[in-house]
């Protein structure tokens, strides 16, 4: 297992981490009951803590923060020497992890999407793990959280029987939405972004070998270029100007401090 703790990604604090080691930690805190919150970030999911400071100092609150695509691996080696052979997709993570949990008999809440997503992606995943138990599902409603609103979904959680929540509410919201609820859960809950899709049958994969080279987002791109294109039309650049200019020495890229207060709204 690879575990070298948090390094600095244009002021986005990664974990230098692998498969085994992430999911290790999930399944530990599921386990132990105790909070932590997880994502899985790419190039775009960079960049959105990038560009706004405040969810910048979210992201650097949280438990755990995977590579998700090859070039945050690559920065990771570049920058830090990290080693990394492989990113911690979070589609791939989130599979390993739901192993685990059937094999030990951990409850698992899938959050977020829409009903005609989940009502895809339940039976998927029971055909892909006949011992893991649901404990609940739970729909997006694409608005932003009522009042006392928070508090009835983490009761409607922990009631469930629970020790982990998948939240699948596309990035940043998910993040949001993991932070915010990480105080009222003693679970694990893990931003796993397109892994509902992807697991329904919704989205393909790409090729292995673009996986490989880091042309995934190409791919995307071609699925959804109406949706998709400013995000790595416009990101992409930015980001490896930004990645140069911290290699280099010209950008110090100073981490915010971890955020330590709930967010007064958020999507849910």
């Amino acid at each position: 297992m690879i575990a070298k703790g948090k390094k600095n990604v244009l002021g986005v604090l990664v974990d230098a981490t692998d498969y085994a080691a992430a999911t290790e930690q999930v399944i530990a805190a599921a386990h132990e009951r105790r909070p932590l919150a997880l994502t899985a970030l790419a190039v775009h999911g960079v960049m959105t803590g990038v560009l706004d400071k405040a969810h910048n100092a979210r992201l650097n609150s949280f438990d755990l923060v995977t590579p998700d695509g090859q070039p945050v691996r690559w920065a990771l080696n570049l920058l830090h020497k990290a080693g990394l052979t492989d990113r911690v997709y979070g589609p791939n993570l989130t599979l390993k992890v739901l192993e685990r949990c059937a094999a030990d008999g951990l409850p698992v809440y899938l959050y977020g999407s829409t009903d005609e997503t989940l009502a895809r992606l339940v039976p998927a995943l029971e055909r892909m793990f006949p011992a893991l138990k649901l404990a609940g599902v739970e729909a997006s409603k694409f608005r932003a959280v009522e009042p006392g609103e928070d508090a009835r979904i983490a009761d409607r959680i922990r009631s469930s029987g629970a020790r982990l929540v998948l939240v699948g509410l596309g990035c940043p919201r998910q993040e949001v939405f993991a932070y915010a609820m990480r105080p009222l859960l003693d679970m694990p809950l893990m931003a796993v972004g397109a892994a509902f899709d992807y697991h329904a049958g919704l989205l393909r994969n790409p090729p292995p070998w673009m996986q490989r080279v880091g042309l995934e987002w190409l791919w995307r791109l071609g699925l959804e270029p109406k949706r998709l294109w400013r995000r790595y039309v416009i990101l992409n650049p930015a980001y490896l100007s930004r990645l140069a200019a911290q290699k280099t020495g010209l950008w110090k890229a100073t981490p915010p401090p971890p955020a330590t207060e709930r967010p007064t709204s958020f999507a849910v």
